[in-house]
């Protein structure tokens, strides 16, 4: 058996690095996530230099040896692409990192759905796998049937339908829980000290990743579910309504969204910051291996602007707050936020199979790490289910109440 040093890998407008959504072992169930229209370009797997410790080489002969025992003693049926795709899954499975994944070239393309924002059926939620490896939900979507029943980040998913969740993947519990529009799927949940159940009606999913208008008092609401490839060019759109309209004073809510690709992230934060403004770096052990800067186009500049986040706010949503807030542009208010500090990076081999593969820490600005730890925000603001469910939004108008004096 030998793993080659040329891979493909997958690009497009973007650079292919996701941030959560990058995904962690993301996985939207009933909402899609993208490669875009990309091509595939060969690179060398060892432009990094390697910390992992490992020999160039490994002596596979205990795993034929397992092979040979398995084929004269297994009472059943397998195929020698199942065999071939248990192995590579285990080799990413053998990180223990919850974000590298091997995906089969079928699981890749149900993948690479999930950021273009296409609408699929299901109860949109987004998947995460934590520490412990548990199936959580890492934000159920703005307006989705999840998000209706009540699901809420970090929830974890005990039984789908009755079958436990232990031992599952983000992505197999994913498929368990997809299927055709108005059918019903029962999850239970442990949420702290208590076990809640929901029957959920799926239906079919189609969130646009950005949504903007302006309230009272002429203050743009800017609101990001998720950074996709299209995520840029509608919040683009905003901004030019709001120039058109007057605005002076700006929400962006960044609440419940999972993050999603470290380009777009990029390019929204850079709409706020200087020309060349650092937005984060990049860390493999202790080097610094890439940094990512404003765009110099920065039409929202100078303008007074709030941040708001929730537990459901990860990873390139994490990465857009502390670079506002570190380049002094906004203040952030809300809960504290999910806590999802690395990069992974999607290769893509010639079966079209794919792995996503943890690459570095990231950091922001000021040089913090908020792996594990999340953001607290500069002004702490609980939204309660009760006001929740009497659509008041305990938040959003704090934001506005904080802006009436800049």
């Amino acid at each position: 058996m030998q793993i080659g040093k040329i891979v493909e890998r997958l690009r497009s407008s973007r650079e292919g690095r996701y941030a959560a959504l990058v995904l962690g072992v993301v996985v939207i169930f009933g909402l899609g996530v993208v490669t875009g229209e990309g091509h595939l370009r060969l690179i060398d797997l060892h432009r990094y230099s390697s910390v992992t410790g490992l020999p160039k080489t490994i002596d596979y002969s205990s795993v034929d040896h397992i092979y040979d025992t398995l084929r004269a003693n297994y009472d059943g049926t397998l195929t020698e692409s199942q065999i071939l795709d248990g192995l590579k899954h285990g080799l990413a499975n053998a990180t223990k990192d919850p974000y590298t994944e091997y995906f089969t070239a079928k699981e890749a393309k149900a993948f690479d759905s999930q950021l273009q924002g296409i609408s699929l059926t299901g109860v949109g939620a987004q998947l995460d796998q934590d520490a412990s490896g548990n199936v959580v939900v890492m934000s159920p979507l703005k307006g989705s049937p999840a998000a209706a029943a009540g699901l809420h980040a970090k929830d974890i998913i005990v039984t789908i339908d009755g079958t436990s969740a232990a031992g599952m993947t983000a992505g197999d519990a994913a498929t368990k829980i997809r299927g055709p529009k108005g059918t019903k799927v029962t999850l239970v949940i442990q949420r702290g000290q208590n076990q809640l159940t929901f029957t959920i009606t799926r239906d079919t999913i189609s969130v646009p990743t950005a949504i903007s208008k302006v309230l009272d008092d002429g203050v743009g609401y800017l609101g990001v579910s998720q950074f996709s490839d299209n995520t840029y060019e509608l919040v683009q759109q905003a901004v030019t309504t709001f120039q058109q309209q007057g605005v002076k004073k700006v929400i962006l809510d960044l609440r419940d969204n999972p993050g999603g690709e470290v380009e777009s992230a990029k390019n929204i934060s850079s709409l706020w910051l200087p020309d060349n403004a650092l937005i984060m770096q990049e860390k493999r052990g202790n080097q610094v291996v890439d940094s990512t800067r404003a765009t110099g186009h920065n039409p929202l500049k100078g303008i007074p602007t709030v941040v708001l986040v929730n537990s459901g706010s990860a990873s390139a949503a994490e990465i857009t707050a502390l670079a506002l807030r570190d380049g002094k542009a906004a203040t952030i208010m809300g809960e504290k936020s999910y806590g999802k500090g690395v990069v992974q990076e999607v290769l893509s081999f010639s079966d079209g199979s794919e792995l996503k593969v943890t690459i570095a820490k990231w950091y922001s600005p000021n040089g913090t790490s908020i792996n594990h730890k999340g953001i607290k925000p500069d002004t702490v603001v609980t939204q309660s289910d009760a006001d929740t469910k009497d659509h008041i939004d305990t938040q959003l108008q704090a934001a506005k109440t904080y802006l009436e004096n800049k």
